[in-house]
């Protein structure tokens, strides 16, 4: 187990309340739960708590039942400096198995291949293969149970997807607790003809149906696509084949600074997924005034918009999705659109949030 400092306390007096932040990790990839608890440790600290961010392992695929195990045997009861940890807030598998008498885990998502993602990864599998991860993914199924039990801790959900998913398997209560913006510079700019994507390039976050997409708009505008992944050198060869290289821009190191400006200055966010479990971009959009675009089998993703109201949530095909993406040549749609996003967005709080989390709305854990 590693831990990793987060930005410096606030200038206010701490409170007794040490607080854990727990997620789960592998080397080299930014995860959006990774966003997510640095987000909630800076706001923890802005409240006036101590906190930290720690990883517990997640291990490659096949091995991940020796986390569980490693993150179940690790001792947080107290800090190294031998004061107790009040409170912990574990947010993604297998970080909740961690044992502590405050508990909350804010969930993100369980291990998807095992849950609402087995029917199609299964289907990829020999017969040996599928007979060992069926028995895996029982031991994970049982583990998961156990650890996500109302007697352990206290279960909030960050969408309404995951919360549905948690019911479906398993039969979890959860309650619904999303997570506003990351306190960054969001700001509102200029309304460039400019379409943003935010997001690892890889298959379940569709970069291609957006790039496909995009080969069909007028030629007046332009891309910019934030973030790296597995598929960049694939994509950028498909745009080339598409002839429309020369309009976009692919940002793969964006830092906050850059994305919030990438942001501000941007007409509309596409952000289309496959079942997404929350994904943190159609918040940060309507941070910034801009209106999304999303797809109606995006999950978590899509329940931000409205569509016609503050975006459009359109079939995940290369025709309706660039007739969404032109409806904002209009830039008063993108602007009205944009403003009723960042009303609503701005009333999502970190302190609302951290009253649930730490149980000060007067929760006590059933014995």
């Amino acid at each position: 187990m590693t831990n990793q400092n987060c930005e410096e306390t606030s200038s206010k007096e701490l409170s007794p309340k040490r607080v854990l932040v727990i997620t789960s990790d592998v080397p080299f990839v930014e995860g959006g739960h990774r966003v997510i608890a640095r987000a909630l440790c800076k706001a923890l600290q802005k409240a006036g708590h101590q906190s930290e961010v720690w990883t517990t392992p997640s291990n490659r695929f096949g091995h991940q039942l020796k986390a569980y195990l490693a993150t179940w045997l690790t001792d947080i009861s107290e800090s190294g400096d031998g004061l107790p940890v009040d409170h912990v807030i574990s947010l993604r598998f297998p970080s909740y198995a961690v044992r502590h008498n405050r508990h909350s885990c804010w969930l993100n998502h369980r291990m998807r291949e095992y849950y609402d993602l087995w029917e199609k990864y299964s289907k990829k599998l020999y017969k040996r293969q599928f007979i060992k991860e069926s028995i895996r993914r029982k031991l994970i199924f049982t583990a998961d149970q156990f650890l996500l039990g109302p007697k352990r801790i206290r279960l909030f959900a960050q969408s309404k997807n995951i919360q549905g998913r948690l019911s479906r398997f398993g039969g979890h209560d959860s309650e619904l607790l999303y997570p506003p913006p990351p306190e960054r510079n969001y700001r509102v700019g200029q309304y460039s003809k400019t379409i943003l994507s935010v997001g690892r390039l890889h298959p379940l976050k569709r970069p291609e149906l957006l790039i496909r997409s995009f080969g069909l708009m007028d030629k007046s505008w332009k891309l910019v696509i934030a973030g790296r992944g597995q598929e960049a050198a694939e994509l950028k060869e498909l745009s080339h084949s598409l002839g429309v290289a020369d309009r976009i821009d692919w940002k793969h190191e964006a830092d906050d600074d850059e994305l919030c400006e990438l942001y501000a200055n941007c007409r509309a966010v596409f952000y289309g997924p496959v079942d997404e479990d929350y994904g943190m971009v159609p918040v940060e959009a309507y941070a910034s005034g801009k209106p999304v675009i999303t797809c109606v089998d995006s999950g978590g993703a899509k329940e931000w918009v409205e569509e016609g109201v503050c975006g459009n949530i359109v079939e995940p095909d290369p025709k309706s999705v660039a007739a969404a993406l032109e409806f904002y040549a209009d830039e008063t749609v993108a602007r009205k659109f944009g403003e009723v996003g960042k009303e609503r967005v701005s009333k999502v709080t970190w302190d609302s949030i951290i009253k649930k989390l730490l149980w000060e709305d007067g929760y006590q854990r059933p014995l």
